[in-house]
């Protein structure tokens, strides 16, 4: 591995100047019931109430607003499965410009209305069959579209580390960091920021069981790819990860926890009930975590990002039914 790492704790401070007043600085809700079912100072950032409704608004504003006003003109494009989707969509709008977003045809409908609503162009495709690299690098050539990807961007994985940044800033000092794990940007942004902060510090990752292709890739020491995972947490749904946040989780990440879809649909009931927020499935994976003792050994002091709360009230309903 290179000495310098492609995103460092500087690259995440810049990123923090870039969105001051763009981004929200969103809250970190502590509940004294989370703490005795865990046996741990949980601190909970919550990038659900973040705009756009997920933490994604962070890396896509920080790499678009480096684009050149030629580039800007043109328009960017963007692939996702929901939430870089609506985010690039909002940072074109914030910019003066257009986005063009391939996203899945099954992305959940509230997902899709969302992106169109902040004025993007969306072009679907089968997430099972299809590639959406290959769509997205062909439409932007086509187009001349500045591209933005989900999360194999430096500043892109920069922008997202920002969530950590103010975590740390705000709560102080922490044991670990548990972070939602889909390609890999926000917990390699995340990483980076806090193990700048805080070198002692243990960076755990969480992953669907049926999408667990990080941990494969970092117990092999290589990436590994794994079938499109079929799992309620439609934001982690990742068959490999990405090249460059693979090498900065190699470097990073100390462990990647495991949870099941009942366990995700259990936190994000918990978090409606006990904590009067709503979580969409893969911003509850890092709650499910803890509520399942899936984290070891517990720390005295954990923070979590709950990376997002992009879900629509009949698939919540539904989720949480059980």
């Amino acid at each position: 591995m290179p000495d310098t790492p492609p995103v460092t704790l500087q690259d995440v401070h810049d990123a923090a100047a870039r969105i001051k007043g763009v981004a929200h600085r969103t809250p970190v809700l502590r509940s004294r019931t989370l703490d005795e079912l865990v046996g741990a100072e949980v601190f909970l950032k919550c990038e659900n109430l973040q705009r756009i409704g997920a933490f994604k608004f962070r890396g896509a504003y920080n790499a678009a607003s480096r684009l050149s006003p030629a580039q800007l003109a043109k328009g960017i494009a963007a692939y996702s499965s929901g939430n870089h989707a609506q985010a690039v969509a909002l940072a074109a709008r914030e910019l003066g410009t257009t986005a063009v977003i391939v996203m899945p045809e099954d992305t959940p409908r509230a997902k899709l209305e969302a992106t169109a609503g902040y004025g993007a162009e969306i072009v679907t495709y089968d997430r099972y069959t299809g590639d959406r690299v290959a769509i997205g690098e062909a439409l932007a050539a086509e187009r001349g579209l500045a591209l933005i990807p989900p999360y194999e961007h430096p500043h892109v994985i920069a922008g997202q580390g920002t969530a950590a940044l103010e975590l740390i800033e705000e709560v102080g000092e922490l044991d670990a960091l548990v972070v939602p794990v889909g390609g890999g940007g926000l917990i390699a942004g995340s990483a980076t920021a806090a193990k700048g902060l805080l070198p002692g510090i243990r960076v755990v990752g969480v992953e669907p069981e049926a999408g667990d292709d990080t941990r494969r890739s970092l117990a092999a020491g290589h990436r590994v790819s794994i079938p499109v995972p079929r799992t309620i947490a439609d934001g982690q749904a990742a068959d490999i990860p990405g090249e460059l946040t693979f090498s900065l989780n190699q470097r990073l990440v100390d462990d990647i926890s495991l949870v099941t879809d009942a366990q995700i649909g259990d936190a994000m009931r918990f978090a409606f009930e006990r904590l009067k927020t709503v979580l969409e499935p893969s911003g509850a994976s890092g709650l499910a975590a803890l509520l399942a003792h899936r984290v070891a050994p517990l720390p005295r002091r954990i923070g979590v990002v709950l990376s997002g709360g992009n879900v629509g009230a009949e698939r919540f309903a539904e989720i949480v039914a059980g």
